[in-house]
């Protein structure tokens, strides 16, 4: 199961597992965000190549406008997983 949400303070929260059979659907919420924003992993159990490419695709479109996205609380494994694909020197990662 696979949740993505905003949150008041304009937060993205992600819950769940982030794989291809969700991928439209992050891909759809991160396509509404036009300034720089957090994207919360606290709840994330899982992300796919796929996941990784729709944060990234969200990334490069923020980018062209000097915007970007902030990712928080990543789980260990999570976390290795964003730095072994040199994600951590795309994203601002806390």
């Amino acid at each position: 199961m696979f949740d993505i949400r905003r949150a008041e303070n304009g937060t993205v929260m992600l819950s769940g597992r982030l794989d291809a059979s969700q991928a439209e659907k992050a891909r759809g919420i991160l396509a509404t965000i036009t300034e720089s924003c957090a994207i919360d992993f606290t709840d994330l159990d899982y992300i796919s190549s796929l996941g990784l490419g729709v944060l990234l695709e969200a990334q490069k479109r923020l980018n062209e406008s000097g915007q970007g996205l902030t990712l928080t609380n990543l789980n260990d494994h999570l976390a290795d997983l964003f730095r072994l694909a040199g994600f951590d020197i795309l994203f601002e990662i806390q």
